[in-house]
């Protein structure tokens, strides 16, 4: 089961934060739950340049990140 972070209404850096917590503690599924733009792209590089693929839904006013270990 993925870990789910939501960091809708958080402002940078604190969705990379939370979601580089999940990364070191070697998660190899996270669920980030956000509704920035700026965060989204910033989780997504932090995710991509640690190994992981992403996949990303936009739901309603939310972008949905789905980050697993390659």
């Amino acid at each position: 089961m993925a870990k789910e972070i939501d960091v809708r209404g958080l402002s940078c850096p604190q969705p990379v934060l939370l979601t580089k917590k999940a990364i070191d503690a070697e998660e190899k599924e996270i669920m980030v739950i956000a509704d920035d733009i700026v965060a989204r792209d910033n989780v997504k590089r932090l995710a991509e340049n640690s190994g992981y693929d992403v996949k990303i839904e936009e739901k309603e006013a939310d972008f949905v990140l789905n980050i697993i270990k390659k």
